[in-house]
């Protein structure tokens, strides 16, 4: 693949998350988007390392209608707070996730296994037929799994 092409995909993969995360957030309760200086506070509460700061795009606390996301909010909701990331695709997908094709990290998935019930994939189905989403955990997730294989990506 040409290094233009892969910049072109990449470029309309991220429009696409950032139209995932709008639709959580302007369409259902309890999306919040987190800034850096928020993830990084977040993880420090939960002890967790640094490295995981790409592991998930926004956190989630069923039935929290809009509030402003600062270390006060973090702290007084730590223990409701899921940690969720983001997987979109504008595939009509009536019974998400199923058809759901996505590529995700060893880090993901190992952050999800750390955290357990507190981390979630979503899975966000953008279309003109109808929209919806999906929140797996890793043990869910790994239940529906048809098939998963490694590809490693090289830079030299």
């Amino acid at each position: 693949m040409s290094r233009k092409h892969s910049f072109v995909l990449t470029l309309s993969n991220n429009v696409t998350e950032k139209e995932g995360v709008n639709y959580l957030i302007e369409n259902h309760t309890g999306f919040f988007k987190v800034d850096l200086i928020s993830k990084k506070e977040l993880l420090n509460l939960l002890g967790i390392e640094h490295k995981f700061l790409q592991a998930f795009d926004l956190i989630y606390i069923p039935d929290l209608v809009g509030k402003v996301i600062d270390a006060q909010f973090i702290k007084t909701y730590l223990e409701d707070i899921i940690l969720v990331e983001l997987k979109t695709t504008k595939k009509y997908l009536p019974q998400n996730p199923k058809g759901f094709f996505f590529g995700a990290t060893e880090n993901e998935f190992n952050f999800g296994k750390i955290l357990g019930a507190r981390f979630r994939f979503c899975f966000v189905s953008l279309n003109e037929k109808g929209s919806s989403y999906s929140l797996q955990t890793i043990e869910e997730l790994d239940a529906i799994i048809k098939n998963k294989r490694i590809q490693y990506q090289i830079n030299l």
